[in-house]
């Protein structure tokens, strides 16, 4: 399985790049996994609705040239669909078991993502109705893939 993340910005803190290489190092037996970094749009503080709008159309034309034809999309989205690990885990098996071993989990930007990512999607994710920082997202994803291989595999993992 080939898993990529397509994320808006670079990640600067240490700690949260510490967390994500040992994710990283982890998934390696279980999947090829990269991460994309898309440049983010300067964004003032004070923007209109019009502002905002063009913002997340040139990231998503970023994220969307990162994109092959036949990759499953995963976007996360605040009102996406909430799964937990278990089922999760059970949607990559499935995708595995149907000849999808190529899927994208797409985080954006701070204003999220644009209607053309959003249409081709094969997935809206929520992780929860909180708020996090979306450069912290890329490690709690790949915890998750992490915990959902484990759990495929049934193998242990913290409850």
């Amino acid at each position: 399985m080939k898993i990529s993340i397509i994320a808006v910005g670079k990640l600067k803190e240490k700690y949260l790049k510490q967390g994500i290489e040992e994710y990283l190092k982890r998934l390696s037996t279980y999947a090829k996994v990269d991460i994309t970094e898309v440049a983010d749009e300067k964004a003032p503080e004070n923007m209109s609705e019009a502002e905002m709008q063009e913002v997340k159309r040139k990231e998503g034309e970023r994220i969307l040239s990162k994109v092959g034809q036949d990759t499953y999309v995963v976007t996360l989205e605040i009102n996406g669909k909430m799964l937990t690990s278990e089922q999760l885990a059970a949607k990559m098996d499935e995708l595995a078991t149907y000849g999808k071993s190529k899927i994208a989990f797409v985080i954006g930007g701070s204003l999220g993502i644009s209607e053309a990512v959003q249409k081709r999607s094969d997935l809206a994710l929520s992780f929860s109705k909180l708020t996090f920082p979306h450069q912290m997202m890329r490690l709690i994803l790949l915890e998750q893939v992490y915990r959902g291989f484990r759990i495929m595999r049934g193998e242990p993992y913290h409850k």
